[in-house]
Order: C-alpha cells, then structure tokens, then sequence
C-alpha cells in the first residue's frame, strides 16, 4: 500500500506539473484513482473465504453517507440528480483519500468501486429523467453489493 501511495503522489506531481488546465482536487483524484486500478476491476467480487472483507473504519462514513443520500433522494422522490451526484462524488472522493487498505481486500473494494464510479459519472452526465431513475436504482444496488461483501 506504501508503494502505491508513494506512486499516486508521484502521479499526481507529474500530471500537474505537465497539466495546464487546472482541475478541481476531487476530479484529480478521480483521475488518479483511476489509473490505480487493477486489471480486475471488472471482475465478479469474492468474499474472503465465504466471509465479508474488513473495511478500515475509517474509510465507512462516506460509504454510509453516500448510501444514505441515495436512499433519502429515493424516499423523499427528489428530482435534483445533478445535486446528487455532486454529493456522492464528494463522498468517493473522501472514501479515496481515506484509503489506506492494502492486498486483496483493497483489491476486492476496487473491483466494487470502479463500477460505482462510472455509475456516478453516467448520472451526473445524464439528461433523460427515465434513464436517470435506472442509475439512481443502479447505484442503490451498488451500495447493496458493497453491504454484501465487505463489513
């Protein structure tokens, strides 16, 4: 995990010093996590020998506070998806920089993770309200996958 902080770090001072349009620190980030990932993103996730993998505590508020959002937007049938998914894009920015597991459970949440991104991106560039719904319930239905696999 060491090594691979000291490599986003070493990223990111390279993308921005070769990097003329400045961008927001939670899009960096993004970007940088981005290129972090492993080949297995795309990967069914597995449990640790039938058992949930450990999330570092620190690292759970912004799941839960993510979650919670998605579930009052669906409750309270609130229509301002562009402010949603500004909201739980600020969460999987602080969830990133909380990061500090390591080996195949950090591997099994990248494999959740990656997905939930893109999940966020579609929304936030989305126009089509009944398209819109679709992925509000698509990423509701990520936050259930994470509860299944990680503790």
């Amino acid at each position: 995990m060491k090594k691979i902080i000291e490599f986003g770090i070493s990223s990111i001072i390279l993308w921005s010093c070769n990097n003329f349009n400045e961008k927001p620190a939670a899009t960096q980030q993004e970007e940088t996590h981005a290129t972090h990932q492993h080949k297995e993103s795309f990967e069914a996730l597995e449990l640790n020998n039938g058992e949930k993998w450990k999330v570092n505590d620190e690292m759970k508020p912004f799941v839960q506070k993510g979650e919670e959002l998605v579930n009052t937007y669906i409750q309270k049938g609130k229509t301002d998806y562009k402010t949603i998914a500004e909201q739980i894009k600020d969460q999987n920015s602080q969830l990133i920089k909380s990061c500090t597991m390591d080996g195949k459970s950090h591997d099994e949440l990248h494999k959740w993770l990656h997905p939930h991104l893109e999940l966020v991106k579609e929304l936030e560039n989305e126009s089509n309200v009944e398209k819109v719904h679709e992925i509000i319930s698509k990423i509701q239905y990520s936050y259930n996958l994470y509860h299944q696999y990680f503790n």
